[in-house]
């Protein structure tokens, strides 16, 4: 088995694709969000970047309801379920847009990626639905936990605009994890450097509330191999694309989940709501 990464910020690892069109592709396909054109996403990295990136910070507030179409419902990411137990904790929530198949890469087709576009191509009419989807998870969140990477896309295309949904990413506090960053471009954002697994741990004690995770999946895996991941959001586009980089790889145990909700975005995209499961049998 390959070597699990570890969650240091001195550890190189190379990201492969474009941060932020393959969470926010979006952004990138439509103009819908704000005037005018959006912004160019950062494209994919030639070569290794330091896995140092986080970028959080906490926010309490009452934001109005989102004002997208609310087809079929918006999920409420506070519901409960059967096996819930009351948390008083943070809650570190991975949330992305996969084929059928499981790629991420190449979502809006400027990496070049041979299937790369199947955001549009297989969203269609959905999307709306899926950015009130979006808008309300931001709304419903405390903070955001992302790269050094993710920090530099995203505040590319966020701090910019305006409305509901870019007010409230904009105003979140952020964590980036990052052993040379020094000032991270996004707003409110603080750095993780030192013993990341300790800070992040002492951060879900201290904030009781979401932790949205965006961009980079070799973060994601690391986040995964230490245990943090309470919980991961999918919304699955229809379409078997039969290659490209998918979020999840080699960890050193299983990962046993639970589904606590599903719902239809739009008429056509799956959202899948999986918890992790502690002290599987």
């Amino acid at each position: 088995m390959a070597q699990s990464p570890r969650l240091h910020a001195h550890r190189r690892f190379s990201h492969a694709g474009s941060f932020c069109s393959r969470w926010h592709p979006w952004l990138v396909t439509s103009n819908r969000i704000s005037p005018g054109s959006a912004p160019s996403p950062c494209q994919r990295s030639r070569k290794p970047e330091p896995l140092e990136h986080i970028v959080l910070e906490t926010g309490h507030g009452t934001d109005p309801a989102p004002s997208f179409p609310q087809s079929r419902g918006l999920p409420l990411w506070n519901h409960k379920h059967p096996h819930e137990e009351k948390r008083n904790t943070g809650k570190i929530v991975v949330t992305t847009n996969v084929s059928l198949d499981g790629v991420v890469q190449d979502p809006d087709g400027r990496e070049g990626f041979r299937h790369g576009g199947w955001f549009a191509q297989f969203g269609g009419k959905d999307l709306e639905a899926w950015a009130a989807v979006e808008t309300n998870e931001a709304l419903t969140s405390e903070a955001i936990l992302l790269s050094r990477k993710g920090d530099e896309c995203f505040a590319t295309l966020w701090l910019s605009r305006t409305g509901e949904w870019a007010d409230r990413l904009n105003s979140l506090p952020k964590y980036v994890v990052s052993s040379t960053l020094e000032e991270p471009k996004w707003s409110n954002s603080t750095v993780l450097r030192d013993d990341i697994v300790k800070e992040i741990s002492t951060l879900k004690e201290q904030i009781d509330g979401d932790f949205i995770v965006y961009a980079s999946f070799q973060l994601v895996r690391a986040l995964i191999e230490e245990g943090l991941v309470d919980e991961f959001r999918l919304v699955i586009f229809p379409v078997v694309l039969g290659a490209g980089e998918r979020p999840f790889g080699d960890t050193s145990d299983t990962t046993p989940l639970r589904l606590v909700h599903t719902q239809t975005v739009g008429e056509g995209l799956p959202l899948l709501t999986y918890e992790v499961v502690r002290d599987a049998s």
